[in-house]
């Protein structure tokens, strides 16, 4: 009967254009459908067969553009970093300020996470161009616009270092709490192997300079210093409603 088949072989025994021939399948398209549907139904239902299905073709159709799952995986993360990168109110470099300037880049990062909280987890999750890029600040072009523009601004490369640092674990575990409460799976992230091949960084001056530091292991550290800098807060908190 003709509703045993699926959309792509209903079409041929029809003698109609395929669904893949009436709107042409793109690597870009696919993506788009993946993020369309990891925002509807979440990411671990998300399978070849059914973005098939969602797209009117079979599966093997797919792997033409995306040699895999993987592949594809990568590709939405990259499209979610390049949506933060078209955001009208996000800056390539400082204008009015060192502040301003980081608080744009956060607001756009939440934006973007805001509209794909389901998919967000993946930009903490998928391994990035080099083990040592964190999220969500995770691609070379990303860390070259946060260093150089604060190294414009007149910080050390330590400060800047640390600065980068603090930046994005701040916004990674803001944003993945944030996210859980809009339905987001952040436990257990899909996590892979970390150990990635080197990436070229002759475009990127200044990561390519600083590249020893940033790869240093200073999460502990880091997070006894998180830790401090909220108590500090608390504590100016509680002095004011003191003496208020």
């Amino acid at each position: 009967m003709a509703q045993d088949y699926p959309d792509a072989d209903l079409a041929a025994v029809n003698d109609e254009p395929p669904p893949s021939g009436r709107v042409p399948l793109s690597r870009q398209r696919i993506v788009d459908a993946a993020l369309d549907y990891i925002d509807a139904q979440g990411l671990p239902g998300l399978t070849m067969r059914r973005l098939g299905e969602q797209l009117g073709v079979e599966a093997m159709a797919l792997y033409r553009y995306v040699p895999s799952k993987e592949d594809l995986l990568d590709a939405v993360v990259e499209d979610l970093v390049a949506q933060v990168r078209a955001d009208d109110v996000v800056l390539d470099e400082p204008r009015d300020g060192w502040q301003d300037f980081l608080q744009r880049m956060a607001h756009g990062v939440r934006r973007m996470a805001l509209a794909h909280p389901k998919a967000f987890p993946l930009v903490a999750s998928r391994p990035a161009e080099a083990p040592w890029l964190r999220p969500p600040l995770r691609s070379l072009e990303w860390v070259e616009t946060f260093l150089s523009g604060l190294l414009a601004e007149g910080f050390s490369d330590d400060a800047a270092i640390d600065g980068y640092r603090a930046y994005t674990s701040f916004l990674l575990g803001h944003l993945l709490l944030e996210v859980a409460v809009h339905g987001a799976d952040v436990g257990p992230l899909d996590v892979l192997d970390d150990q990635t091949g080197e990436p070229g960084t002759a475009d990127y001056p200044t990561v390519s300079r600083l590249r020893k530091p940033l790869s240093e292991d200073r999460s502990a550290v880091e997070f006894e210093e998180a830790l401090e800098a909220l108590l500090d807060r608390m504590t100016v908190d509680r002095n004011a409603h003191i003496r208020g």
